[in-house]
């Protein structure tokens, strides 16, 4: 029998659903609540109730590399800087979960890492402190500041990113088609241990469905995604605005030659695959943890209860 593409990417996302880890998921769900009450309490009238944004909450998350993030929406006059903002709250989580995680500053957010559990699970978090923009504006505008702590792209160490994460996450709200082609990229990333972040291709892909007739079954659709990034991501005049701020181009987060990469890694799995429909196992593959070898087509049952999460590298988070 002939390898069909469509349904082979139709197995490779079935494998990769979050509710094939059920159970893994309540125990991040638990923790990121507990988070969440801690900070509201701690913080009290300095903080507005903190919020889940990522690509959980965006229904995009896969079952091989995830954490939940959780948006820490602090009032203007609550401290005089950004940078104060960001320590402080890298300190009260340190000395509270001190005995039971490792917290640590990363670009925009503090990830919290919980140990080990009785079943060997391990649980993150990433926690993103934004200020208001204008006091008293948030609940009407959902307008933050996020400190910068290092590096990230054209961004120097130690400035700030304006955005808006709920604007970010109705950016993606009911474009159904749009996150399997961006949860296919997401294993791509993933499985071939590839750095681009999820936010990058997140917006290629809702672009490339906005600017391009993408029509077809699953494989034309990604491939049309790929050649529209391999076809733009270069050019010096494109630009990929994160919809929670239109001055925020997030290409400039690529340095030259990453573009460059980008581009060319895209038109390779396009070329490989157009020679041989095989070869989409070697950017695309299955999750072999939930697959049944015992069924027929896109059957896929859970070979075992629980899953211990990857942790994704502290340079890979954002948004």
């Amino acid at each position: 029998m002939a390898f069909n593409k469509t349904d082979y990417l139709n197995d490779v996302l079935e494998t990769h659903r979050m509710s094939k880890i059920e159970d893994l998921v309540g125990k991040f769900k638990v923790k990121r609540d507990n988070v969440k009450s801690a900070l509201s309490e701690h913080y009290g009238d300095k903080i507005y109730y903190p919020f889940d944004s990522g690509s959980f909450k965006k229904h995009t998350a896969i079952n091989i590399k995830f954490d939940l993030d959780v948006v820490a929406p602090f009032k203007r006059n609550s401290f005089e800087t950004l940078e104060v903002m960001f320590d402080d709250l890298f300190d009260f989580l340190s000395d509270k979960y001190n005995d039971e995680a490792y917290v640590r500053k990363q670009k925009v957010s503090i990830g919290i890492e919980f140990s080990e559990d009785e079943d060997g699970d391990v649980i993150s978090l990433d926690i993103v402190p934004g200020r208001e923009l204008n006091q008293d504006q948030y609940v009407d505008d959902k307008n933050l500041n996020l400190y910068v702590y290092s590096k990230y792209g054209l961004f120097d160490k130690s400035t700030y990113i304006q955005t808006n994460i709920h604007s970010q996450l109705e950016h993606i709200r009911a474009k159904k088609e749009e996150r399997k082609i961006i949860r296919l990229l997401k294993i791509w990333k993933n499985r071939n241990h590839e750095s681009y972040k999820s936010f990058l291709l997140e917006l290629f892909t809702i672009k490339a469905f906005a600017k391009e007739k993408i029509t077809g079954n699953l494989w034309e659709k990604l491939k049309t995604v790929m050649v529209y990034i391999q076809d733009n991501v270069e050019d010096k005049g494109f630009k990929l605005f994160d919809p929670g701020n239109s001055n925020n181009d997030v290409l400039d987060t690529l340095e030259r030659w990453e573009r460059s990469n980008l581009a060319s890694r895209m038109g390779i799995i396009v070329e490989r695959v157009d020679e041989n429909a095989e070869n989409l196992k070697n950017y695309f593959p299955i999750n072999e943890k939930f697959e049944d070898n015992d069924s027929a087509g896109s059957s896929y049952g859970i070979k075992g209860s629980s899953v211990a999460a990857s942790i994704p590298p502290t340079n890979q988070r954002f948004g």
